[in-house]
């Protein structure tokens, strides 16, 4: 049967253009019942026994849930415990339409077969297609189209099966008009409030307004939110502005609103205090309104932590609030400051984090406290918190009520045990939105099949550099090994280096699921013993990585330079080459070191290790910045896996001479991908700091008399390298460390969509990534950029669309920002576990930054750092004087400067389990009531083994 739809609609031109629209409807869409013997379904999908124990429904039945359930009541459907649910067309249409990942979930419930939902095409269905009334709504149609399909269902399946459909809807005009049809309907919380079989369902149900308005009290705390419609105007006149809300890590009652101007140009309004964040959470995209140039503050050099230990107490939190307030400071340091009048746009996901029980007894209503310090707490109701108390959970945000000091939300799932390893690796990947989740089946179907060997269809294109002495030099402990090098005399007197890198792109090939999947990956993340990678194991420890005495394709960059290490000639080729040795650093260096050896390895290691010197002289001859960061290595317990010693990573020559080559190399093929493709090479760049950014290295220098100059990255590089001071050798690294703070973020780009290409720290006019394509998917296009450049490989149509490139490298650089930071947390658990059973340590350090209330303090030895509270809860605080100006802070008469030398016990601090902490007290300086005293030492414990 065909019905027709015909409406008109104006052209751009302001032409009338009659649209005529097919729908057909069919007798032969089955029902899915296994019960059912009309309907010649072949592989029905509703169980014909669907048992569901419910005080409310004691018969069997199935579910059919509207739209709005399936919205808000994701988790609750997701449970093994509800089966046999028919998902009607409608419902599912309209949940594409309004929330992409509650889509993609029920999507996954439909093909989970154990879970039988059934996907009904009522739109299709002759007798419950219906159309849209004269005067009706598109949601009340919709409505109707739901009321339609269950009083089919409810008609269809024969009487002998005793099996009824049940409906759920939170609506209650949608509910009335149901049961005036005669059908059965509940609301989704009082049927699943009804299921015998697992009474902990509740919790995941997701609190609707109407229980949002119980939970909470009728005081009013935070200003009414405008409706978008007023919000929009407001922006089109320029009376608010819109940008991205980032709360403040270190301080809850303070954020910043970031605005996107044109090009690079960006700004960013000030925001403090509960009223002018007004229930804004961190990356929600806000509206708001500049307060007037004389309300503007500075930002505040406190930190203050929402930490858990207090109720909903107006008064402390006004008395937090009052410490924002500066002194007088300079006009200079005021920012444009303002308050969140609307929400444009929510961008809440699930949050890991731990219950803090409520105290009162028998209370359903409790706290849930973040892991990310920037979320504020979430109030939830459960029944399960003498359970879930010390454990890792997932809690989603419901909503935020004006009356309600916290948004309320539900629990979705438990993790497991804080402080577990397994459990706190898994927290830190779902916190850094790290997709980590075995390859699927589809993905894996796209690799090579085993056994694999090269033939002579790879060969084609390809140059066989089998016999040439290359070797590669990587970790202790890498299989993933991407790059190779040689070096070798020509009989011109000159000499010829090659970088050889894993043929990635020969492997994965554009568009199918594997290349997919590893484009959104966007790079490999390496956590302290564990690996995400992005690509499966049998290409990146195996097919692709350059192991030695095997064949393995790779993409070459061949220099032909003098002993200036001058490049005389470059070219680029596809090749086949076999690895002579596979070295750690360390193997490396001593094989350059020991003057017996001279192998061909050790011989093309020296030539390697010469040029490579002269080329880093060469680099910071041109301004490129040698930076510090303070990176630790790990010597974990072979048995435990508990990590046994800790020391700050020593690089040696062969670190470095690894590294300039591979600069090389990223140089050489970003200049011919640009040459060959000036609007759509994908490129990185290194934006060039603000003057503000460096106000911190400036202040800091001028209390040892030293002047930075930051006007070049040339500048700024030969004023660190003169940076000395007699009797304090690691002043100059202190100084490095704080101008890396300084730094922008390095980012990808598409060369057809910007002008300003230089990479500011490695003072290069351009740069890309080319030479590590088994955990960089920017390196994999590079790559295929380069094939096409050279004629080895044909192009496709979004390897040119520089939109497409520069969506593409949006994500990459998410990916690759996200990755850093889950690598900085594993880092930071992994040394709280270091510290666990170590008591109290007294060590050296030196202070990097000075707080309103605090000191931060880096501990060489460790690379860790730490911070100093002059400030405890328990006991009065001293008399302290802050001057933004040096900076510096005065503590009962002593005043402490960056960079100053002192000595603090550490210790691991386990009270709260769910944010354990590295404390660190003052030792020395001695200030009476303040440091604390020297740690009575501990019996030396028996030296566990270290497995290096």
């Amino acid at each position: 049967m065909l019905k027709s739809k015909t409406f008109v609609k104006k052209t751009r031109s302001g032409g009338i253009l009659k649209v005529v629209r097919e729908h057909y409807l069919r007798d032969d869409i089955w029902c899915g019942s296994e019960v059912c013997e009309d309907c010649k379904d072949e592989s029905p999908v509703l169980e014909k026994n669907p048992c569901l124990e419910s005080s409310l429904c004691t018969y069997p039945h199935y579910l059919i849930p509207d739209t709005n359930v399936v919205l808000h009541q994701i988790d609750v459907l997701e449970d093994p415990l509800i089966r046999n649910v028919i998902i009607l067309q409608t419902v599912l249409q309209e949940v594409r339409h309004r929330s992409g990942p509650a889509y993609k979930r029920i999507k996954d419930a439909i093909h989970n077969k154990e879970k039988h939902f059934y996907t009904f095409t009522n739109e299709h269905h002759r007798e419950t297609f219906i159309e849209r009334e004269p005067g009706e709504s598109a949601n009340d149609r919709n409505d109707r189209a739901i009321r339609v399909a269950a009083q089919w269902y409810s008609k269809h399946i024969p009487n002998s099966a005793e099996i009824k459909v049940v409906m759920l809807t939170n609506d209650r005009l949608n509910k009335e008009k149901a049961e005036q049809a005669g059908l059965v309907v509940y609301k989704c919380e009082e049927y699943i409030k009804s299921l015998i079989a697992n009474p902990e369902l509740v919790d995941r149900l997701a609190a609707t307004a109407d229980d949002q308005n119980e939970m909470t009290s009728s005081k009013i705390i935070f200003p009414e939110h405008l409706p978008l419609s007023q919000i929009q105007t407001g922006i089109k006149s320029g009376k608010y502005i819109q940008g991205t809300f980032r709360a403040n890590r270190d301080n809850y009652l303070e954020g910043t609103v970031f605005v996107h101007g044109e090009g690079d140009e960006s700004t960013e309004i000030l925001l403090q205090g509960l009223q002018k964040l007004n229930r804004a959470v961190h990356q929600d995209l806000v509206a708001v309104e500049l307060l007037p140039r004389d309300d503007w503050v500075a930002p505040s050099a406190v930190v203050l932590q929402d930490d858990g230990g207090k109720g909903e107490d107006d008064e402390e939190e006004e008395d937090e609030e009052k410490k924002l307030q500066t002194k007088k400071v300079h006009r200079d340091a005021m920012k444009p400051t303002g308050r969140v009048v609307g929400i444009i746009k929510r961008n809440w996901r699930p949050y890991c984090g731990m219950l803090n029980v409520s105290q009162i007894k028998e209370s359903t209503r409790h706290l849930f406290t973040p892991a990310d310090r920037r979320i504020p707490r979430i109030r939830i109701e459960t029944r399960q918190a003498a359970t879930l108390a010390g454990q890792r959970i997932m809690v989603a945000i419901d909503g935020w009520p004006k009356n309600s000091r916290y948004p309320k939300g539900h629990f979705m799932k438990s993790l497991g045990n804080a402080g577990d390893k397994e459990t706190e690796t898994e927290v830190l990947l779902l916190e850094h939105d790290v997709p980590h989740l075995p390859f699927s089946q589809k993905v894996l179907s796209f690799l090579p099949k085993m056994p694999w060997a090269i033939t002579e269809d790879d060969m084609k294109n390809r140059v066989d550099l089998r016999h040439l002495c290359v070797c590669s030099v990587d970790p202790p402990g890498c299989t993933d090994i991407d790059d190779a090098l040689h070096c070798r005399d020509l009989e011109n007197g000159n000499l010829e280096v090659g970088v050889h890198i894993a043929d990635v792109s020969n492997f994965i090939r554009p568009g199918n699921a594997l290349d997919e999947e590893a484009a959104s990956r966007g790079t490999t993340v390496y956590l302290c013993g564990k690996r995400i990678d992005m690509v499966p194991e049998l290409l990146s420890s195996n097919l692709c990585s350059l192991r030695s005495n095997v064949e393995r394709l790779a993409f070459s960059c061949i220099w032909e330079m003098n002993h200036n290490a001058e490049i005389l000639n470059t070219r680029f080729t596809k090749s086949v080459i076999n690895s002579k040795a596979s070295l750690t650093y360390a193997e490396a260096q001593m094989k350059i070191d020991d003057a017996n050896m001279n192998d061909d390895i050790t011989q093309s290691l020296r030539g390697l290790n010469k040029l490579a010197k002269i080329l880093k002289a060469k680099r910071i001859e041109k301004g490129a910045l040698t930076l510090s960061s303070p990176e630790v290595r790990f010597h974990i317990d072979s048995e435990t896996h508990d990590p046994i010693d800790l020391q700050t990573k020593e690089l040696k020559e062969t670190n470095s001479m690894v590294e300039e080559f591979m600069l090389l190399a990223n140089i050489s093929v970003a200049q011919k991908i640009y040459d060959e493709f000036s609007e759509c090479a994908l490129l990185r760049k290194h934006p060039c700091p603000p003057p503000s950014n460096y106000d911190i290295l400036h202040k800091a220098t001028k209390t040892k008399n030293l002047v930075i100059h930051t006007d070049s990255a040339k500048e700024l590089a030969d004023s660190l390298n003169e940076a000395e001071i007699d009797g304090f050798p690691y002043f100059n690294t202190l100084l490095r460390i704080l101008a890396t703070r300084c730094m922008m973020q390095a980012v990808y780009f598409c060369s057809g969509l910007d002008s300003d290409f230089r990479h500011y720290g490695l003072a290069t006019p351009i740069y890309t990534h080319f030479t590590s394509p088994i955990r960089r998917y920017s390196d994999i296009i590079v790559h295929r950029l380069l094939a096409v450049a050279i004629g080895a490989d044909s192009t496709y149509p979004a390897l040119m669309d520089k939109h497409k490139q520069a969506a593409l490298c949006n994500n990459l650089n998410y990916r690759h920002k996200m990755a850093q930071y889950a690598q900085r947390a594993s880092v930071a658990f992994h040394t709280q576990l270091f510290f666990k059973n170590r008591g109290i340590l007294n060590e050296e350090g030196f202070i990097l930054f000075v707080r309103k209330n605090a000191i931060i303090i880096l501990i060489p030895k460790f690379g860790l750092e730490g911070t100093v509270f002059f400030e405890n809860r328990d006991k009065p605080s001293p008399k302290m004087l802050f001057n933004e100006e040096g900076p510096t802070l005065t503590v009962e008469g002593h005043t402490f400067n960056m960079f100053d030398r002192v000595r603090v016990t550490i210790s691991l601090d386990a009270s709260n389990i769910q944010n354990q902490k590295i404390r660190m007290a003052l030792l020395d300086p001695v200030i009476p009531g303040v440091s604390v005293p020297l740690p009575e030492p501990e019996p030396e414990a028996k030296k566990a083994k270290l497995d290096r």
